[in-house]
């Protein structure tokens, strides 16, 4: 069984889902591979109680490691890369190519930045932090100017300062 709802954040609404009542989404509005609607289920704010405290937290500079039980659902691969996101600190990044090596396939940086963009759990599973081999920004799937600003957030920087 399939529940979603809304929350504000600095980054615009976040919409949540989570199946069986584990967290199994939590997109942007405009996001590319965002779901049809259809699928998040009936509106229901009773399951997300403790992840909007902690994204709150997050928001409030006073959380920077989430502890919530999530289901991910992917490939194999997709959940390796997207187990490898959560390895990355806050305020630290890294780049498609060091994915692929902690993967243990040093040739795979396309496939981990495919995974990456399709990463259901955004923010909460940093995809974020995760740049080109040159330090630039590169695709996010909720938009390189949030990107941008998740990063400056991060690391305490103006928006502007970071690329």
């Amino acid at each position: 069984m399939k529940q979603h709802t809304v929350t504000d954040s600095p980054y615009g609404p976040l919409t949540l889902v989570a199946t069986d009542g584990v967290l199994s989404g939590l997109y942007m509005t405009a996001q590319r591979h965002r779901p049809d609607e259809e699928t998040f289920g009936e509106p229901d704010p009773a399951p997300f109680g403790e992840t909007i405290r902690q994204l709150d937290a997050y928001f409030a500079r006073e959380l920077k490691e989430f502890d919530l039980p999530m289901r991910l659902e992917g490939t194999p691969f997709q959940r390796g890369v997207w187990n490898q996101l959560r390895q990355i600190p806050y305020g630290e990044t890294r780049t498609y190519g060091q994915l692929a090596e902690a993967l243990g396939n040093v040739g795979a940086s396309r496939a981990v930045g495919l995974a990456n963009g399709k990463n259901p759990i955004g923010i909460i599973v940093p995809c974020h932090r995760v740049i080109g081999s040159t330090g630039s920004l590169t695709g996010y799937g909720g938009g390189l100017d949030r990107k941008q600003r998740l990063l400056a957030f991060e690391s305490g920087t103006p928006d502007d300062a970071l690329f």
